[in-house]
């Protein structure tokens, strides 16, 4: 099997671990890559779902034996692995005495993510939440807080630049009932943190009501955005995402555009979860609307994640993602619109999706 092959099928069907032991910590709930760990294969770290109910039947697993880890399939040995360390960051703690790992967390080897604000206007009524959102579980968990001050978000990221070499962060929030959509707390948030370390940033939020906002981000120093679509075709978004759907694609295009007049072409992205509903079809013809306009279109395979609606929806297969990795990969390389290019974000950490290694 080829890595692409690989991580692809780990990505969909999960890793299965005897134990809760092995390496690293993984993550629960939350926003980005839930119930996931950080795996290393070679000089690829990418996320992998470890917690799910289809990850306990994969037929991935890992064998440690004379001090190494080695990935299985059928129990039978594939590759050697590892997993990255706990960051030195996570030992410390603020004045306050809140741990740093509240605060932002380590996503794959080298980014520093963080959700600003860990509530929504939409998650607590399930007539208006998206229905695979688990932003709430881990504040009901205590394992972050409500709100990361722009202060605590500064402290925290020059600790993880200068204790573990992060490279690039990752704001992303839950929407707020302010028309901007996060977008002010954002920006107040990364001009503390550039104020104290020279960060590549990328914030995350719905489109804001005014366009300016883009410019405002940028001044304050945020490098790339993210506004995610999640699904494309309307019919899905209404059931899956009923209060986000509010929002029509169309305006997200018009938001795109502007954003991408002010980033810079390749340093605007979306994610696209496959797997929601969305056929092939309907994900590669928004990915080349999307790649026609300079936005990275970043595919996901769509992971279930415990505590939420659609904790028993089944992830897409490796065969329906691999076809989608090659479709998109190859409309990536004629644009020359690639991951690498961008100076932070998810497209750039590329740890929860396996396109990056398809655009080449």
């Amino acid at each position: 099997m080829n890595p692409q092959q690989v991580i692809t099928e780990l990505q969909t069907k999960g890793l299965n671990l005897a134990t809760d032991t092995v390496g690293a910590s993984g993550r629960r709930g939350g926003a980005g890559p839930s119930d996931h760990k950080a795996v290393t294969i070679g000089e690829t770290t990418f996320m992998v779902p470890v917690y799910t109910d289809g990850a306990a039947q994969s037929p991935y697993g890992v064998e440690c034996e004379s001090g190494r880890s080695v990935l299985t399939k059928d129990n039978q040995a594939i590759t050697e692995l590892d997993f990255p360390e706990k960051p030195q960051f996570y030992d410390l703690k603020t004045a306050e005495g809140i741990p740093y790992w509240k605060i932002a967390l380590l996503h794959s080897r080298n980014v520093l993510a963080t959700t600003v604000l860990q509530t929504c206007i939409r998650y607590e009524n399930r007539k208006t939440a998206c229905q695979f959102c688990a932003i709430g579980e881990s504040l009901a968990a205590d394992r972050t807080i409500a709100q990361k001050t722009p202060e605590q978000l500064a402290e925290v990221a020059e600790a993880a630049v200068r204790l573990d070499g992060v490279e690039n962060m990752i704001m992303t929030t839950g929407t707020p009932n302010t028309t901007d959509r996060g977008a002010a707390y954002l920006t107040e948030c990364a001009q503390a943190i550039r104020s104290r370390v020279a960060l590549p940033i990328q914030a995350q939020c719905e489109p804001p009501n005014e366009f300016v906002w883009f410019e405002r981000m940028r001044a304050a120093g945020i490098d790339s955005l993210g506004m995610h679509l999640e699904a494309a075709d309307p019919e899905v978004r209404a059931k899956i995402m009923p209060g986000k759907a509010r929002v029509p694609v169309s305006y997200y295009f018009k938001a795109f555009e502007a954003a991408t007049k002010v980033f810079g072409r390749g340093q605007v992205s979306t994610y696209l979860l496959a797997g929601l509903g969305d056929s092939k079809e309907t994900l590669l013809d928004v990915s080349q609307r999307l790649i026609d306009v300079g936005v990275y279109p970043f595919v996901v395979p769509f992971v279930p994640i415990g505590g939420t609606p659609l904790a028993d929806h089944k992830p897409p297969s490796s065969e329906f993602m691999y076809d989608l990795y090659q479709g998109i990969g190859q409309m990536l390389k004629q644009a020359n619109l690639l991951s690498s290019e961008m100076k932070a974000g998810c497209a750039k950490c590329g740890a929860c999706s396996a396109l990056s290694l398809f655009e080449s």
